[in-house]
Order: structure tokens, then C-alpha cells, then sequence
């Protein structure tokens, strides 16, 4: 059963993992930030943000080895999660991009390995090939991510597609259509959802969402920033796992203070009436 526990909450399995953690999409591409995002992903593991998502496809794997650099000497700290192509999701395939992965992380085990989405390879084979993965020690628990509710479905009826532990979707104030059929269903099933690019992309999206009235009055009022409101309200409800993306020590001490912001019921309503969730059944939203 999930449950809070302070800023964390238990997998399935009995997993600890934090609310907020670090994702890497778009790190390592940049040898110039380097030092300064190894940095970041270490004084975020410090300050209790200590799950770091990555994969095999960002920067065709640098995002992995800057990650292996960030928490050597630390990786019994760190809940280290990884995603696979689609079209690497079959047997053969998913265990060499697995080892490939752990060699760019330079570990001998993921705490999790995520299906990056849906591709044309069965849901079956990749799930008896995650199984075989965690039979080998090479992966603790594995999940999904960018399913909707059809896959879903498909997935748990099938014997061990109950051993998904997650399933990682974009989720945003601005992007809520996961709530009206999606994230009901999940929690049903007791599989979280972990929110990715919580803070939305950096664009027209993210500057009307950061310059929006509720958010600036709300922001005001807690003494904190725009994007401190964003992130905490994705995690609002204790069973959310946020991976917003910090390449900054800066920005990352700013993530983690988010952990701490408590909403009224008013800043709630606010935001409500400012960015309704749909009220009916839209595509699932992919970046």
C-alpha cells in the first residue's frame, strides 16, 4: 500500500522513495555544465532528493554516464531509475540495453528500469524480460511509462504485469488530463504516478503557467517562487513522485524547498479555477 511517509512514500514492494527526485533529460549534452550539473544531482541526493531518473535515449546515453560520474562514491544513497527504448524492449534486446546502461552508470543494479513507452514489441515479452532481469539482480522492480489507460489495462492482465510499480506520464498544472480516467485508475491499483516535467517545458506553456495571477498571488503569499508553486502542487496530494530537471545547485535547493510549501484549501481552489482539469477523457499528453 502507498502511504506518506514526511516527504516520502512507499512502493508496492516497500520501496522508500521521495516525492521529489531529479530527472536528466537534456544533461550531460553540454560539456561546459558538466561540473555543474554533477554537482547538482549530488547536493540534491544531500538534501533528500535522492531518486535520479535517466535513460538510454537522452543524449544517446551521455545523460547515463553523467549520472555514473554524479554518484560514484554515493550510489547506496541514490534510488537510481533508467527507461528503455521501446524498439530494445524485447528479450535479447531489453538485457544488452540493460548492461549497456549499467556500464554507462557504472553500477551492477537499477533500483528501477521503466519501459520508455509503447512500441510494437508485446507487452508480454518485455515483461517476462524485466522479470528475467530482476531474477538476475541486474534491476530491483521495474514499470512503465507514457501508458494510457488501454495499456494499462493490457498490462495487468497479463500474470506478472501486476509486479509494475509505476507509471511515468507528463504532469503539470497545465497538463491535467491524466486526472479524469488515468490517475483514478492507478491509484486504485496502487501504482503511482511519476510526474514528468512537472514544472512544464520551458516556452509559452510554462511562462503563462509561472505568470498566471493565482500562481503569482499564491507564490506571494508563501514567500516562495512561481515554479516552487508548480512543483508543489503536482506533489499535493502524497502520492506523486515529481522528476523536475535541475542542472543548477541553485535551482535544485529551490526544488527541494518546495517539499516543504503547505496549500490552503483557498490556494487549491484558486489554481482549480485557473486550470480546470478536463472533464472528460483526452489523449494521454507526451513530450
Amino acid at each position: 500500500m502507498n502511504r506518506e511517509i514526511s516527504n516520502r512514500l512507499l512502493l508496492s514492494d516497500g520501496a522508500s522513495v521521495p516525492r521529489i527526485g531529479q530527472g536528466t533529460w537534456f544533461m550531460g549534452d553540454k560539456e561546459a555544465q558538466r561540473a555543474e550539473e554533477i554537482a547538482a544531482l549530488r547536493l540534491g541526493v544531500e538534501l533528500g532528493l535522492d531518486l535520479i531518473d535517466t535513460a538510454e535515449m537522452y543524449g544517446d546515453g551521455r545523460s547515463e554516464e553523467l549520472v555514473g560520474e554524479a554518484i560514484e562514491g554515493i550510489r547506496d544513497k541514490v534510488f537510481l531509475v533508467s527507461k528503455v527504448y521501446p524498439h530494445h524492449a524485447g528479450n535479447e534486446h531489453l538485457a544488452r540495453s540493460c548492461e549497456e546502461s549499467l556500464s554507462r552508470l557504472k553500477t551492477d543494479h537499477l533500483d528501477l528500469y521503466l519501459l520508455h513507452w509503447r512500441g510494437n514489441i508485446p507487452l508480454e515479452e518485455t515483461v517476462e524480460g524485466m522479470e528475467k532481469l530482476v531474477a538476475a539482480g541486474k534491476i530491483a522492480r521495474w514499470g512503465v511509462s507514457n501508458l494510457d489507460m488501454g495499456d494499462m489495462k493490457e498490462l495487468l492482465h497479463i500474470a506478472e504485469g501486476t509486479h509494475c510499480v509505476t507509471n511515468q506520464v507528463l504532469y503539470h498544472l497545465g497538463s491535467r488530463g491524466i486526472e479524469h480516467e488515468l490517475l483514478p485508475w492507478l491509484r486504485g491499483h496502487k501504482i503511482p504516478v511519476m510526474a514528468y516535467s512537472p514544472l512544464a517545458q520551458a516556452g509559452s506553456l510554462r511562462k503563462g503557467l509561472l505568470e498566471s495571477e493565482a500562481v503569482q498571488e499564491i507564490a506571494f503569499a508563501h514567500g516562495v517562487t512561481p515554479l516552487q508553486v508548480l512543483l508543489a502542487w503536482s506533489i499535493r496530494d502524497g502520492d506523486i513522485i515529481a522528476i523536475p530537471k535541475a542542472g543548477t545547485v541553485e535551482h535544485v535547493a529551490e526544488n527541494a524547498a518546495a517539499g516543504l510549501i503547505t496549500f490552503t484549501k483557498d490556494d487549491l481552489w484558486k489554481l482549480e479555477d485557473a486550470f480546470p482539469r478536463p472533464s472528460w477523457k483526452v489523449p494521454l499528453d507526451m513530450i
